[in-house]
Parts: structure tokens; C-alpha cells; sequence
């Protein structure tokens, strides 16, 4: 067998009630979940039964999806399956740097917490929506991009599949254009410009927030979102210019894949990530984890592969 790689999903992966059956089930989950509801209370009671409209608010998202990351993470591990290296998408990638133990859990969740005020922020300051567009190639979704005021390539998903960050008067046009030219166009469920000139802002304020953290050396590979390679040297640069930067997941999953990884687990709510890898290499096993079930099925799998 190959190696293992844990990832953690982004904003939109959200659900009313995730963690809750981990919470129940596991007492490694159970461990994070109330460490972390610790620091900030009434986190467990939101992802338990908060609704999909205050669970969408980025400062509820983020740490929320930190913790049922993180607790699911520790489930994994106290049923024997271990990470070989991790990534994470967007606000995933917090939750990852925790797992490779750069930043501490707690620390981890500290900054996840104030990564997503400070975005909440920025977008309730220079309102953008998202939308996915698919079916085009990714130079055809940013030429079409380049023609519209504030519509920016922000998530280069998989192939045939491009996230744009827009002004929300120019997203109606953009998208009857993305249809004209034979795409198809969605809109996420995230309430902002993320990744985009949108959170200039919001990033410098997070590179000074990041100042106040102890990071320490990987103890697995880690990819960063910015580049696509292996984090080297200070991750604080390339985390606060995550905010404003492009998501490179396919380079990030193919570069995973060029390093050994086969088997590429999805932690924590949703299976956003697992639909994207197979459409970038079908060639690879993938699996979610929201679940004692899942838990089960990934234990059996993995130890029979």
C-alpha cells in the first residue's frame, strides 16, 4: 500500500449537526471537542444545532469547521489510521498545520477563530458572492473574468472546474457569459469574496495576528494552498496571503499523488474534497470521515489494501 494523506475541506462543506455522532461515539472526539468548546463556548452548540444560515457565517464557519475537523482527525487516529502528509482547503488548512504539528491544537483554533472575524469583516466591508464555474478550461474561465469589473479566478478546484471571487453587480453578467460560452455556473454557499483583492485587508491584519503564535517544524508534509509545493521554512507569509491568494488544489493533489500519496482521506463534514481529487486522478482511493460508520468502513478498508 501506498501512503495516506488526511484533508481538511473549506467553507460550503458545512452542515447543521456535524460532529455530533463523533462527539458521541469517540472519546478521542469528544477530547478535542470539549478543548476547544473550552476556548471558545457555544462552538459545540452551533455545529450540534446551529442553522445552515448561522453556520454560514464565516466567523461561526471557521472555528466550527476547525473543531469537527479536528475531532474527527483524532477519532481517525484512535482507530490506528495515521496521515503520511495533509492539506487543507482554504480555512482546511489551519486544521492541517495543526495535524503536522506546527501550531498546537489550541493555537490552531485561536487562529482559525480570528482568521474567520477577520474575513467576516472584510466581507460585510466589500460585499462579493462566489460562484463555481464548470465545464471550461481554466484559461477560459479567467478570459472571461478579464472582461468583467472585480471578478477574480480564485479556486482552481480540478480540471473543468474554476471558483471565481465577484463584485456582486458584475456576478449576473459574468455568469450569462460563463452559459454563452457552453459552462455552467454555481453559486457557493459562502458569504464572501474570499481568496481574492476582496480581504487585502483582512490578510495584513492576519500577518500581524500571526505574529503572536509559536510555529514550530513539520512533522509531516504539508502543502500549501499559495504555491501547491510542500510548505519549507516560516509558514506566516504564505498563511496570511492565503486570504487574497488562489486556491491551487489541483497542483496540490498531483504533487501529493507524485509524492506516494494513493489514499486521500477527507476529514471532517462533506465530501467536497474527495469529488474533486477523483476528478483530478481517478486513479486513487478516497474516503470521508463524518461519522462512527465511516470510521468503520475507512478502518476495514485501509487495513485490507
Amino acid at each position: 500500500m501506498g501512503k495516506i494523506a488526511f484533508v481538511f475541506s473549506g467553507q460550503g462543506a458545512q452542515a447543521p449537526g456535524m460532529g455530533k455522532d463523533l462527539y458521541a461515539s469517540s472519546s478521542a472526539a469528544k477530547s478535542v471537542s470539549d478543548k476547544l468548546d473550552a476556548i471558545r463556548k457555544g462552538t459545540l452548540e452551533m455545529c450540534f444545532s446551529g442553522s445552515a444560515e448561522d453556520l454560514k457565517k464565516t466567523e461561526n464557519t471557521q472555528p466550527c469547521m476547525y473543531l469537527t475537523e479536528s475531532a474527527a482527525a483524532a477519532a481517525l487516529k484512535e482507530a490506528g489510521i495515521k496521515p503520511d502528509a495533509v492539506a487543507g482547503f482554504s480555512l482546511g488548512e489551519i486544521a492541517a498545520l495543526s495535524e503536522a504539528g506546527i501550531v498546537s491544537l489550541e493555537d490552531g483554533f485561536r487562529i482559525v477563530t480570528e482568521r474567520g472575524r477577520l474575513m467576516q469583516k472584510e466581507a460585510d466591508s466589500h460585499p462579493a458572492v462566489m460562484s463555481a464555474v464548470l465545464k471550461l478550461s481554466d484559461e477560459k474561465v479567467e478570459e472571461i473574468a478579464s472582461l468583467f469589473h472585480q471578478v477574480y479566478p480564485v479556486n482552481y478546484n480540478s480540471p473543468g472546474q474554476v471558483v471565481v471571487s465577484a463584485a456582486a453587480d458584475s456576478i449576473a453578467e459574468f455568469e450569462a457569459k460563463v452559459k454563452e460560452e457552453g459552462g455552467r455556473a454555481m453559486r457557493l454557499n459562502v458569504a464572501g469574496g474570499f481568496h481574492s483583492p476582496f480581504m487585502h485587508e483582512a490578510a495584513t491584519a492576519f500577518a500581524e495576528e500571526l505574529e503572536n503564535y509559536k510555529f514550530s517544524t513539520p512533522l509531516l508534509p504539508i502543502y500549501s494552498n499559495v504555491t501547491g509545493q510542500r510548505y519549507e521554512g516560516d509558514p506566516k507569509p504564505l498563511l496570511a496571503k492565503q486570504i487574497e491568494s488562489p486556491v491551487r488544489w489541483t497542483t496540490i493533489v498531483r504533487n501529493m499523488i507524485a509524492d506516494g500519496i494513493d489514499t486521500f482521506i477527507e476529514v471532517g463534514p462533506g465530501t467536497t474534497l474527495t469529488g474533486l481529487i477523483k476528478r483530478i486522478d481517478s486513479s486513487v482511493r478516497t474516503f470521508n470521515v463524518s461519522d462512527a460508520e465511516s470510521i468503520k468502513k475507512i478502518t476495514t478498508e485501509v487495513s485490507n489494501g
